[in-house]
């Protein structure tokens, strides 16, 4: 790579007044902390790190087998295990600060209250963006997912900026008739910019067995078989809403981060792909880089949404 260049080319995003130095983070549920792959990957080059979601308690998620192999992806119904809010406060932010990076931390809920509690925990916390997964069943609700519906998209993100310090990302379900319909509704409740897709419902059966591969039966698809899906629901939620969007959905490489931005994304986030290549996130950096000065492009803000 030649790093003369590099001045002449303005790789640099802003997220609702935050400026990341590249539009590459990691997809929620995919990196973690960003501790197990600190020895592949050198942090301070990605523009931030979205690390895994958070509640405000540590959940256990469901039941194994919860992870299954498919043409073109994987599933899985991991369940949003994690370690609760306090733990990320006390040992996640710390490690991520040692690095030249931005953090977005995506928080979850089964209630309004629960995600309004997390929020809460974490506006003093060294924190850059918040990421509301409105993909989470609302058990008071009878497990329908806060995304799905307009009114309760829109309830949910304006009761969770009430506690917000932070600007507020909300993660987008595709599993709706119009994805536009509840980008609206989050830009209504207040959201100062949108990421999706989160992953798709899908089912694996094993035929010997007779059984579903998953013990949850049902799983989220997520890796380069939903790709062109994720960009679909992506370019019409850039003509719906005038928020910033971060793109995700099967992104390996440079080639498809730049059909997101084409699409209408400010910034991609690279999730399944980091599983099978530890590297995808700075190849795809590199990668963009390198297109940028094959085709001459100044400034990356120049592709953002160029399909009519």
């Amino acid at each position: 790579m030649n790093h003369f260049s590099t001045f002449h080319r303005n790789l640099s995003v802003t997220i609702a007044g935050v400026t990341m130095k590249n539009p590459v983070t990691t997809a929620s549920g995919t990196f973690a902390s960003g501790k197990e792959y600190e020895e592949f990957v050198d942090l301070n080059q990605l523009g931030a790190v979205t690390i895994k979601g958070v509640a405000n308690v540590a959940w256990k998620g469901n039941h194994a087998p919860r992870i299954a192999e498919t043409y073109g992806g994987m599933l899985n119904s991991v369940g949003l295990q994690n370690p609760g809010v306090d733990y990320v406060i006390e040992n996640d932010i710390p490690f991520l600060r040692q690095y030249d990076t931005k953090i977005i931390v995506n928080i979850c809920g089964h209630t309004i209250e629960e995600y309004c509690q997390v929020a809460e925990k974490l506006a003093d916390a060294d924190v850059d963006l918040l990421e509301l997964n409105i993909s989470c069943p609302n058990v008071t609700e009878g497990g329908i997912t806060f995304g799905t519906q307009p009114k309760m998209a829109e309830k949910v993100v304006s009761e969770v900026k009430k506690y917000a310090k932070q600007p507020l990302i909300v993660k987008l379900t595709p599993n709706v008739t119009d994805i536009t319909e509840i980008a609206k509704a989050a830009v209504c409740g207040g959201a100062d910019a949108l990421s999706l897709i989160n992953t798709l419902q899908g089912m694996k059966i094993d035929i010997y067995k007779r059984k579903p591969v998953l013990a949850n039966k049902i799983g989220g698809l997520s890796g380069p078989a939903i790709k062109p899906v994720a960009v679909r629901m992506v370019y019409q939620t850039a003509k719906a809403v005038n928020v910033p969007i971060i793109g995700m959905g099967g992104i390996t490489n440079a080639e498809d981060a730049v059909e997101f931005m084409m699409a209408g994304a400010t910034a991609v986030a690279i999730g399944t792909a980091n599983f099978s290549n530890p590297m995808a996130t700075i190849e795809t950096i590199n990668g963009i880089q390198n297109y940028m000065e094959q085709y001459d492009i100044k400034d990356i803000a120049d592709i953002k949404g160029i399909i009519d």
